[in-house]
């Protein structure tokens, strides 16, 4: 598994990912964009600080992508999400990806704390995310719709020290 930048070349991609309703459902966010809405989103986002996507590929192919979202450097926190494109769940880039986008918003933009917000009933995904460190830090309820009801949401977090404490461990242990 690898992570690079999002690039222009990857929105058709991030197009197919949009337009599907069970995949913006998980993200609590409206399906259906054309491709110059998308664009003009890439281009309009491409230079701004508050957000980094990435492209997360296996063996050189697109499968998901990883960002951070809402980074904030005064408080030194920012959101994270992930989308593993169907046909490569189940691989473990989820884990992976969300891992090396702890990792860059950690080591590289010296954040303080990286949040998430999952639905409460996508027990797969809190399990990747408290394997990671992840812990919950409230429930909001009936937060967010999708696909025709209201949903109960999780608000995770991870601080830095925690992160690299168990990092620590886990070097350790193997």
């Amino acid at each position: 598994m690898n992570i690079r930048p999002l690039e222009k070349r990857d929105l058709p991609h991030i197009y197919r990912q949009k337009n599907s309703r069970s995949v913006m459902a998980l993200w609590f966010e409206e399906p259906y964009n054309s491709f110059d809405e998308l664009t003009l989103l890439y281009d309009r986002h491409v230079l701004d600080q508050t957000e980094r996507r990435f492209v997360i590929e296996k063996d050189n192919a697109f499968a998901g992508v990883v960002e951070l979202m809402e980074i904030n450097t005064i408080h030194r926190h920012a959101e994270i999400q992930i989308i593993i494109d169907s046909k490569y769940q189940g691989h473990g880039l989820a884990q992976a990806g969300m891992k090396a986008g702890i990792e860059y918003g950690f080591n590289v933009l010296n954040l303080h704390k990286i949040y998430l917000f999952v639905d409460a009933e996508n027990a797969a995904a809190i399990h990747i995310y408290k394997k990671l460190g992840f812990q919950e830090e409230g429930c909001l309820k009936q937060h967010f719709f999708a696909e025709g009801e209201y949903h109960d949401s999780y608000m995770m977090g991870l601080f830095s020290a925690d992160f690299r404490a168990k990092q620590k461990v886990t070097v350790k242990a193997d």
